[in-house]
């Protein structure tokens, strides 16, 4: 497992994390056991991961932090030993396989998640590694932790049970990381663990609410541990210490399917949670926050539309004209929905899938606000899934008798630029243009690449095959004397200026001739209304 931060060039770095799994290690020769354990190579060797016994899957906890440059190719190779002696030497263990790849595939890969064969015994199939990504929180708490057990289930014959855990870390694609383990206590159904010290953040990534699972296995010395039952909770529930809420009831599957009065193997508390504040305050406090609070820009003040609503109705006002039926689909990106928490980068926001049309831009309006009521905010700020979305509309409808406009507004930096600038060459062939409107205080330099005024957009050596984005900074258009009109008129004004250039280019790519009154880019075409 590796920390990684990344920055495209003057920009703070941003740090990122990166998870290595070995998984499927082929047997060399019949019978050997493996012990393996990975080393990762810069110029020279970096690290290397603890070694797991006996076991063909290994999955690694230990975690390391590296720099990442966007704009610097860094190549990592990474070789995979059986451990047979107790030598710090290499050359004193048998070699399983090695991969290569650059810190830049793990970060830009679909999802965070890069798999490689390994390779490097001739005639030998070496299994697999894994690398998964995640962005790093800027979260510098420590948390000290202690757990006991009672009346876990007896797995050994001639004992009891040699219990330890497993905490797993939620991922936003609902996957989990393993991000520590106990000791194992010997022979006993009521286990006390030592205390352990973790970084918050490497438990849930510095939100006290995400998801954390807990497995509860009986260690066996042939590494094939038996599974004893699981529970999950939240960093939050685990810091309030010793009380009754803090006791969880071990589950396994298997065991509730097929007994009918099974009740659970036994339970787990914790006894001890401490969490101390390292290194600085964090003086700046995450601008979505909770709707409810004036710091959020989303604030839903009674008396005033927020800057999110503001950009909505200042841009919808006008691109609603040129809609015959004035449905527009409207989607959040961004957010944990109902009731089971799941996090969704493109969700209807009228909670309505197989219809997410709202009517006018009152009726978007409107489910905005339902829908801060009922989701709770969440990054990252992830574009693709939204962009996806429209271009799949988009793509059904290419004889010109449609053209889609996509208004995105965010508060973020984005988050997932590869799979994004992907996404935007892909939706340049079709009917569609992008308005993207950045609210608050972020640096939004991301978003002037994807604009492609200078440079068109590029991804995996292919050029966008015309200019559909169009990004403005919301803080640009805010009106100094107060006039909230004139800014409002301001801001679509600019935002809307490329879409009929965008449209015609289209047309014109595709053979198709427009139809007529359209409007052009300099607002001089004359017009003769019949009332």
């Amino acid at each position: 497992q590796c920390c990684v931060s990344t920055s495209p060039p003057g920009v703070a770095l941003h740090k990122k994390k990166i998870h290595s799994i070995c998984s499927s290690f082929k047997q060399n020769t019949v019978n050997s056991s493996k012990n393996p354990l990975v080393y990762i190579n810069k110029q020279s060797i970096f690290g290397r991961t603890e070694m797991i016994d006996n076991t063909l899957n290994p999955d690694f906890v230990r975690k390391f932090v590296l720099d990442f440059f966007f704009e610097e190719k860094q190549n990592l190779r990474f070789d995979v030993y059986n451990v047979d002696t107790r030598s710090s030497n290499i050359s004193k263990h048998d070699f399983l396989g090695q991969t290569f790849c650059t810190l830049g595939e793990i970060i830009g890969s679909a999802g965070g998640r890069l798999e490689r064969t390994l390779s490097g015994i001739p005639g030998k199939k070496c299994g697999t590694i894994i690398f998964t990504a995640e962005e790093l929180s800027n979260c510098r708490d420590i948390a000290t932790m202690q757990l006991c057990a009672n009346k876990l289930d007896k797995k050994d014959f001639f004992g009891k049970s040699d219990p330890f855990l497993v905490f797993y870390r939620s991922n936003e694609d609902g996957t989990f990381t393993i991000c520590h383990k106990t000791e194992v206590v010997k022979n006993t159904l009521n286990p006390v663990w030592q205390p352990f010290t973790i970084p918050v953040r490497a438990l849930c990534n510095g939100d006290y609410d995400r998801t954390v699972k807990v497995d509860v296995f009986d260690w066996d010395r042939d590494g094939s541990h038996d599974f004893i039952g699981e529970f999950t909770t939240s960093y939050r529930e685990f810091s309030r210490g010793q009380s009754q809420f803090n006791v969880y009831e071990v589950l396994n599957p298997k065991k509730k399917g097929k007994k009918k009065k099974y009740v659970n193997s036994g339970t787990v508390r914790s006894t001890v949670v401490a969490t101390a504040v390292v290194l600085w305050l964090q003086l700046v406090k995450c601008s979505c926050g909770n709707p409810s609070q004036p710091t959020s820009l989303h604030y839903m003040n009674p008396y005033q539309m927020n800057m999110y609503a503001m950009a909505l109705k200042a841009v919808g006002e006008i691109i609603q004209d040129y809609d015959s039926d004035k449905l527009f689909p409207a989607y959040g990106f961004g957010a944990k929905l109902p009731p089971d928490g799941k996090i969704s980068h493109a969700f209807p926001l009228n909670s309505n899938t197989d219809d997410p049309n709202c009517v006018g831009i009152e009726g978007v309006l409107e489910v905005y606000f339902q829908s801060l009521r009922s989701v709770q905010l969440y990054g990252p700020t992830n574009f693709a899934p939204v962009i996806n979305q429209v271009a799949r509309s988009a793509k059904e409808v290419t004889d010109g008798s449609q053209y889609f406009v996509l208004l995105m507004i965010t508060d973020g930096v984005i988050s997932d630029m590869v799979q994004t600038k992907e996404a935007v060459v892909n939706a340049a062939s079709l009917p569609m243009s992008i308005i993207i409107v950045g609210v608050g205080p972020a640096e939004f330099d991301a978003m002037e690449e994807l604009d492609g005024d200078e440079v068109r957009v590029s991804s995996r050596g292919r050029y966008a095959e015309r200019d559909i984005v169009q990004f403005v900074p919301f803080r640009d258009y805010i009106d100094r004397s107060g006039n909230q009109v004139l800014s409002m008129a301001r801001l679509a004004k600019d935002v809307l200026a490329e879409i009929p250039d965008q449209l015609l280019s289209y047309m014109k790519s595709r053979g198709i001739e427009p139809r007529p009154a359209l409007p052009n880019t300099n607002n001089s075409q004359s017009l003769s209304l019949r009332i």
